[in-house]
């Protein structure tokens, strides 16, 4: 799960236009990140250079890449490693930002999001002696030297749409997504799925407003970055009746926060990827909950591994079992979620831990 351990950030170098990293100098004229360098010091790791590349939300996105570049953090720190990181602005910047990494001499290049798996895949089978993780890949047959890092968050999210439809005065919840890939849908499914769990279990009838898991169509805002469009995703399912939102869109989420926090008490909201009210503290106070992905914490044992001589491309999926996946704390709505709720929703954990309740969600991540 997320530590809650906060860590210092490290002073960070940026060089634009041409960086140089230790001797190597990198062509990012095409780029769209500003490559940058962090010292270790004395360490004798100092010249083991650990290496990241986000997706287009960046690296201050309050979701997932700020999580996953927390693990990178951590494991350079511990480590003594140098750190070197590309922020991408588009997805065009993938190929052009991979290649940097790997022209800086990066012993580890960790990619985060499901969107970089194309460039990250060419980038280790054209250089089989680098390292590489990605963030929210699952593929069937995983290359020699890349390490997949699942999280089944339809179980967490399971247990979302349960606490959603609990709490919800009006009988109806909502949802949207960013793009319409598995790493968002398993959110959306788990979510739908924990509502109906919930119609089943209390006789009763809330309605998923954004998703049909069984059709596989909702709501998408079309990227992760735009927050208007995300306000006004969610301003539309406030206006058909729903009073919680789960926006599973990255920053372009934040929009769908905004609108749920202008409802002055009307509207509530859960998160994703990781803690809003830590990572999006200013809206603590529509946050329910949020459901969390440990991306730090198996970032940064990825790099660890490949330090130690351990690497092993081995399927890594977070789940509620092992605590790669979980519900955060209830914060602001601690008083307001009743102690009968609360127990239930250790009790859904506890089934899904032991297979009585089954999710049927096939954006599922399976062990390779």
């Amino acid at each position: 799960m997320v530590s809650g351990r906060r860590r210092r950030r490290p002073v960070k170098k940026y060089v634009r236009g041409l960086a140089i990293v230790g001797a190597v100098t990198l062509a990012v004229a095409a780029c769209g990140s500003k490559p940058a360098e962090d010292s270790a010091g004395g360490s004798a790791n100092k010249d083991f250079k650990a290496c990241m590349v986000s997706d287009s939300g960046g690296f201050d996105d309050k979701s997932f890449n700020q999580t996953s570049y927390a693990g990178l953090q951590a494991a350079v720190k511990d480590k003594g490693l140098t750190e070197v990181k590309a922020e991408s602005k588009s997805d065009n910047d993938y190929p052009t930002n991979m290649t940097a990494m790997v022209q800086a001499g990066c012993k580890v290049i960790v990619s985060v999001g499901f969107k970089l798996e194309d460039a990250t895949d060419k980038a280790a089978q054209a250089n089989p002696d680098i390292k590489f993780a990605i963030v929210d890949s699952a593929p069937a047959k995983p290359i020699t030297n890349v390490k997949p890092l699942g999280f089944n968050t339809a179980q967490s999210s399971f247990q979302a749409g349960y606490l959603a439809a609990a709490m919800s005065k009006s009988g109806k919840v909502g949802t949207f997504g960013g793009i319409k890939i598995p790493p968002v849908t398993i959110f959306m499914d788990g979510f739908a799925e924990g509502v109906r769990y919930y119609n089943t279990q209390k006789s009763k009838n809330v309605q998923v407003l954004g998703w049909d898991d069984a059709k596989q169509s909702g709501l998408f805002t079309g990227d992760f970055e735009d927050k208007a469009k995300g306000q006004n995703t969610a301003q539309n399912l406030i206006t058909q009746g729903a009073d919680i939102i789960f926006p599973v869109a990255g920053p372009a989420g934040l929009g769908g926060l905004q609108a749920a926090k202008a409802s002055n008490g009307k509207v509530n909201a859960i998160w994703v990827d990781t803690d809003g009210c830590e990572s999006a503290a200013e809206y603590c106070s529509v946050l329910i909950t949020s459901v969390k992905k440990g991306m730090d914490v198996a970032v940064q044992d990825a790099i660890v591994s490949v330090v130690d001589n351990k690497f092993d491309n081995s399927q890594f999926i977070g789940t509620l079992e092992n605590g790669g996946t979980s519900l955060a704390p209830f914060h602001e709505f601690d008083s307001k979620v009743p102690a009968e709720l609360k127990s239930e929703l250790d009790q859904i954990k506890a089934d899904i831990v032991s297979g009585k309740i089954t999710i049927a969600s096939k954006a599922q991540p399976k062990a390779s």
